[in-house]
């Protein structure tokens, strides 16, 4: 939660088909039973809560066919309420100090209790232990990751472990090119064009560490792509009104999808 952007943005249309299962988790089923692999989603600050992101896992489950869970890696306790979500009142440009300050004291500070609940430790700790279960339950062959915003930062240190083959990251948290060079999965970036959290010149700097990589031993398999016409978020609360970004939102679909038929064979 690194900005004003974290806490705006729009509702998807349409209504969520799956079922709440393991550990509160929901769970978008493949239409082919048993499933061989799965996506887990990792959800923004508002957690399942905005059906958003089980209607993106709808999707996803569908054109991939195969199970996506969306992780309750809040444990029930979202970072931020609904009630907190805002439409977005810019293109882009600058944040103003208003916008800074309405986000500090209306947003930030009385839900730093509730930050501190699910702080990255914990929620990892969380999330591991729920991959950990549905392989043994569902004996998925291969287990991939897609997160956003706050889960965008969770993928990344998810894609750090053994735990998963694959990790879709779309604008995450802020981060460094060394803890970057640490995850071991293959990894799609999905930027926002203006993204306070993660700027150009941090992508730039990443996508050359990998493209260092390429013909030794350490490389991994990577792409990035900057969605123009976009600010932090779009990837799960776009607003939907706008043109370019609701093209946008439908591409990180598609790559999504893409993504994973390539890296997430079974």
């Amino acid at each position: 939660m690194s900005c004003p952007d974290c806490t705006s943005g729009g509702f998807l249309p349409g209504e969520p088909t799956g079922v709440l299962s393991t550990q509160g988790a929901y769970l978008a089923a493949a239409a082919t039973q048993p499933s061989q692999r799965t996506v887990i989603l990792l959800t923004d600050i508002f957690g399942l809560p905005l059906k958003n992101c089980k209607i993106i896992a709808d999707h996803l489950a569908k054109e991939l066919n195969c199970d996506v869970w969306t992780v309750d890696y809040f444990a029930g306790r979202p970072i931020m309420p609904l009630t907190k979500l805002k439409a977005i009142e810019r293109v882009a440009g600058h944040l103003s100090p208003w916008d800074w300050i309405r986000f500090f004291f209306f947003d930030l500070l009385p839900n730093i209790p509730a930050f501190f609940a699910s702080r990255p430790s914990i929620v990892d700790a969380r999330i591991s232990e729920f991959v950990k279960v549905i392989r043994e339950e569902k004996k998925y062959e291969k287990i991939g990751a897609v997160g956003y915003c706050y889960g965008g930062s969770a993928a990344f240190r998810i894609g750090t472990t053994n735990l998963i083959q694959s990790v879709v990251i779309f604008h995450p948290g802020p981060f460094t090119v060394e803890f970057a060079k640490t995850i071991k999965a293959p990894a799609f970036w999905g930027c926002a064009e203006e993204d306070r959290a993660v700027p150009q010149k941090l992508i730039d700097e990443t996508e050359a560490m990998y493209a260092a990589r390429n013909g030794t031993d350490s490389f991994v398999d990577y792409d990035f792509k900057v969605y123009k016409g976009t600010l932090h978020g779009f990837a799960i609360r776009p607003d939907l009104t706008k043109p370019s970004v609701k093209e946008a939102y439908e591409a990180t679909l598609a790559d999504t999808v893409s993504w994973f038929n390539k890296t997430l064979v079974v």
